[in-house]
């Protein structure tokens, strides 16, 4: 039986990138150790908020051999697979597992007007030849491609370890998501934290936010699961100004996540690829934001050569 009781506040890691346009190992090796120092329960890579998008294959098995290697399984490890056809995704995934991963995120391939049972048929290839717990991301408000509830129903009864799912809906829609799916399915959000807590209300059983607020949300998740309601609405809503501001678009929440990130880290100037203009009026509301969350002042034990 393969695991598959995983919970909690797993961040989303972003890529900084050095002078010559490459990934900086060091930032990325930073966020790991501030994860583990921040109490995050896991660790997403190569999702979104990674910029998977935008980086190469290559730079891809480079980012993630970095992360798991320094992450060195402290924490479970999910890693999204972004390759456009069943061999891509497979041959990623197998390497994933190699590096350790514990369980992997499927995104749809990029196709419009695919039908649903050629969407199965490709998540349900992949899943049988990756012997990982697999989620599917089913977000057609960022992919443009959703499964229904029966096709979901459906790829889980044919292939059991897709047994969880990532999704950017609001909290009514995952109630009803959870509802429809008799429980079947283990459901992390992301929408970068926004709506946390009425989302574990929901039935979430995780949350994947971008790294800027993570010296906040693993604690939200700890107090409400130990019934301390008012505590996490109260630190909650100690970032939901920030998350407002960041839930806008991919590029926006990239873009301007990892700013406000590097303020509170106090490292700069920070380099984008294919990142979206910001206005002044921008910037004065991302400095805003990094000063009403403070310097993230975390402790951390493992060897990373760009903190100070």
């Amino acid at each position: 039986m393969l695991k598959s009781d995983f919970a909690g506040i797993y961040p989303m890691l972003v890529p900084f990138y050095l002078d010559d346009d490459r990934v900086d190992p060091d930032m990325l090796r930073r966020q790991v150790e501030i994860a583990v120092a921040c109490g995050c329960h896991g660790l997403g890579v190569m999702g979104l908020g990674t910029e998977v998008n935008k980086l190469s294959t290559a730079e891809r098995r480079d980012v993630l051999a970095i992360v798991a290697e320094s992450l060195a399984g402290r924490l479970p490890l999910s890693v999204t697979i972004g390759e456009n056809t069943v061999r891509g995704q497979i041959e990623f995934g197998r390497f994933a597992a190699e590096l350790g991963a514990d369980w992997l995120i499927l995104q749809p391939p990029p196709a419009s007007d695919v039908a649903e049972i050629e969407l199965l048929r490709f998540f349900g290839a992949v899943a049988d030849a990756v012997p990982l717990p697999i989620a599917v991301q089913n977000a057609a408000v960022y992919l443009g491609i959703q499964l229904t509830t029966s096709g979901l129903n459906a790829l889980h009864r044919q292939h059991p370890n897709v047994c969880l799912l990532k999704t950017e809906d609001p909290p009514e829609t995952t109630a009803r998501l959870i509802e429809a799916t008799s429980g079947e399915f283990r459901v992390f959000v992301g929408r970068g934290g926004l709506d946390l807590v009425d989302q574990l209300r929901a039935g979430a059983v995780g949350i994947i936010p971008g790294m800027e607020t993570v010296d906040r949300t693993p604690r939200i998740y700890d107090h409400f699961q130990a019934g301390r309601e008012s505590a996490a609405v109260a630190l909650y809503d100690e970032i939901l100004p920030t998350l407002v501001f960041l839930e806008r678009s991919i590029n926006h929440f990239v873009t301007c996540s990892r700013e406000i990130l590097a303020q509170r880290l106090d490292v700069g100037p920070v380099r984008h690829r294919l990142a979206r203009e910001i206005s002044p009026f921008g910037r004065d509301t991302i400095g805003r934001c990094s000063r009403s969350l403070g310097a993230m002042n975390v402790v951390t034990t493992g060897a990373t050569r760009g903190a100070p």
